[in-house]
């Protein structure tokens, strides 16, 4: 039996066009980890909010990560290539869709085994739905795990404590020096203007 990775940077999956992707790109970014289908209730509105979300703090090292799953209703049956034509026609969205995987089982794929031993739900490690997702700080650690129905943008306040400023305004980058001495550092870069 392979050996649990230590973070989700040790992973590699593949993106939607059958691309192997080495998470370890994005070391050093708070990522939301999402289980998306085209056919869900829910669609419309976890969309059009990771949209939002990516928009808005993205520069501020903000990743969202969607995995097409089919094993909630059948609600994601389309290849990747119908996936990533709806997600970007109809949502528009700028976020990468990674290829369809199951997230439960034998066959749950192992960012998802990774995830749901670092976050265990409180009814079971089981996903329980679509678009269940998982908040990983900077250091590559599940910190949250939130249901189908949480909305993205009430993650938002719990990703202030992986280090993204929900504040309006200025883009707010926090240095912080590790020792004890702890000295912080406000960088304030106007207007994404970054000066």
């Amino acid at each position: 039996m392979a050996n649990q990775p230590e973070s989700i940077y040790d992973l590699t999956v593949k993106d939607a066009n059958g691309v192997n992707v080495d998470l370890s790109i994005y070391k050093g970014k708070v990522l939301l980890v999402v289980n998306v289908a085209s056919k869900c209730g829910l669609t419309n509105s976890n969309y059009s909010e990771l949209n939002q979300l990516y928009a808005k703090y993205k520069a501020q090292g903000l990743e969202i990560l969607a995995f097409p799953c089919n094993q909630f209703g059948d609600e994601e049956p389309g290849s990747n290539k119908q996936i990533l034509e709806f997600v970007c026609t109809r949502f528009k969205s700028e976020f990468p869709v990674f290829d369809k995987i199951e997230v439960n089982g034998e066959n749950a794929a192992p960012i998802y085994k990774f995830l749901k031993s670092g976050k265990r739900g409180i009814f079971g490690d089981d996903i329980q739905w679509n678009f269940a997702k998982f908040l990983v700080g900077r250091d590559g650690q599940a910190v949250g795990r939130y249901y189908p129905t949480t909305s993205p943008l009430t993650i938002e306040r719990c990703a202030e404590t992986c280090g993204i400023d929900s504040r309006q305004g200025p883009l707010v980058i926090r240095l912080t020096r590790s020792d004890q001495n702890a000295l912080d550092l406000i960088l304030v870069l106007k207007d994404l203007g970054l000066h």
